[in-house]
């Protein structure tokens, strides 16, 4: 039997980042999922360090941990949560991958007596991890990170042009996210920045086939015919991407403008329509919710709520799964140092202290976890938070006085958080901790049990 050929969908953004290309890549992915059809994710990220895991969270958001324990970009949280896809190592690299490749490859002799140059061998290494990522599926969606017109960015563009002509244009899409700005002094939205964006497309080679244009509300079908003539499209091939309250929405709203017959159209696919039941009954969850409850986020990265990504994300969950609305409350931990935490936990039904790095803030978190235990408010320590209760917990119960970890006061009498032995002797950074799907025994007569139901289990 003939082996389907993989359909490739790239997305691409203009005017301003954070537009929601990640959410734009999921939404798609769930859609084409629904109606049949295989399909993974790849996150193509230009910026220089080889992964995230060593960047600031107030600049990248947060790190997301895949099951093979790779540091990822937030973005594979998103592809996760809206599809059944398990991603791995084959499905985030960035420019500092790639150029690291290329020169090992040099150094060791493969390209001997070859100029390395970015066009062909950067382009060639990003269309190997291209076609990597799509082994076994009926479609791979692929989202660049950055801004078309970025200098990062212009390797993996020009990877893409070429990549469409050597696949085929019936097997390569385009799909370009941009801004549609309101401006209110006018009352009018403006199509110009979109224009611009997709002519800085055009001029590296890359005509966009669908056109996703955020804006605060739904485009009229005059703008649609204004941006199809100058962005040489068709009418239907404008989607409007409207801004919504929960991102879980944003499916639908696809489905609703024919976002998935549109993309099937082009890539010339055949499949059922897209069956999004659940999906309508997890938006209603959300919009009618019968209970409500504040959960107090205690961290040092809370002017950044992205950083806490997935935790924010897993509590809405299980929101959803109880029926109820989960109000977030991000404190600052230094905050609680220097108000109190009477001040500043109460009227929280529980409080999460997330991981974490570096001794800012940490008395605050300890202040935190020392609240929640004597006022029997429901706690949940993660990494670093965890560490904090231990710390907690041998001050103030174990006569333990100045307890506190070794990472933070190496002379302290009370050490009682150490670093792991085997990991004493790295010195290297980034990729270092142990990460990733981790199988764990649990005991019978633990409060663990009574959750999972299994003796054994395995999570990140």
């Amino acid at each position: 039997m003939k082996k389907n050929k993989t359909k490739y969908i790239f997305i691409t953004g203009g005017v301003l980042s954070s537009l929601g290309k990640g959410i734009a890549a999921a939404s798609i992915g769930a859609l084409m999922e629904n109606r049949g059809l295989k399909i993974s994710l790849l996150k193509m990220d230009p910026y220089i360090n080889v992964d995230p895991g060593t960047m600031n969270p107030f600049q990248h958001g947060e790190v997301f941990v895949t099951d093979d324990g790779v540091e990822t970009d937030l973005d594979l949280g998103h592809y996760e949560r809206f599809t059944s896809c398990r991603l791995g190592t084959k499905n985030n690299f960035t420019t500092g991958q790639v150029y690291l490749s290329v020169i090992n490859q040099e150094r060791e002799g493969e390209l001997l007596g070859q100029t390395i140059q970015v066009i062909p061998h950067i382009t060639n290494e990003i269309k190997e991890n291209i076609r990597q990522a799509a082994d076994g599926v009926d479609i791979l969606i692929g989202e660049v990170g950055g801004t078309v017109g970025d200098i990062e960015g212009m390797p993996f563009f020009e990877a893409i042009r070429q990549f469409k002509v050597e696949e085929g244009p019936e097997n390569v899409i385009f799909i370009h996210l941009s801004l549609i700005p309101y401006l209110p002094t006018s009352g009018e939205l403006k199509t110009k920045p979109t224009q611009h964006s997709v002519k800085n497309l055009r001029e590296i080679g890359i005509q966009p086939d669908i056109l996703l244009c955020r804006a605060d509300r739904d485009l009229s079908h005059e703008i649609k015919e204004k941006l199809a003539l100058f962005c040489n499209l068709q009418p239907s091939a404008i989607i409007t991407a409207r801004d919504v309250k929960y991102i879980y929405e944003i499916p639908l709203l696809y489905q609703r403008e024919g976002l998935d017959d549109k993309i099937c159209e082009k890539l010339n696919i055949w499949s059922r329509a897209a069956d999004l039941i659940k999906w309508h009954q997890l938006f209603e969850k959300l919009s009618c919710p019968k209970f409500e409850v504040d959960i107090g986020i205690i961290g040092k990265y809370v002017q950044l709520t992205e950083s806490y990504k997935s935790l924010n994300e897993a509590l809405l969950h299980g929101g959803i799964a109880n029926n109820a609305k989960v109000n977030l409350h991000f404190i600052d931990s230094t905050q609680i140092e220097e108000k109190g935490s009477e001040v500043m936990l109460k009227n929280l039904d529980g409080i999460l202290v997330p991981g974490g790095f570096g001794s800012r803030g940490i008395e605050g978190k300890i202040l935190a976890v020392q609240f929640a235990r004597e006022n029997k408010v429901p706690f949940f320590g993660i990494c670093l938070g965890l560490q904090m209760a231990v710390i907690e917990f041998a001050r103030n119960i174990c006569q333990m006085p100045g307890a506190n970890s070794a990472e933070f006061d190496s002379k302290n009498s009370f050490p009682v958080i150490h670093l792991m032995k085997e990991q004493k002797e790295i010195s290297g950074k980034g990729a270092t901790m142990r990460l990733g799907s981790y199988p764990c025994a649990i005991a019978k007569s633990t409060f663990a049990f009574n959750a999972y139901q299994k003796e054994h289990i395995d999570e990140r």
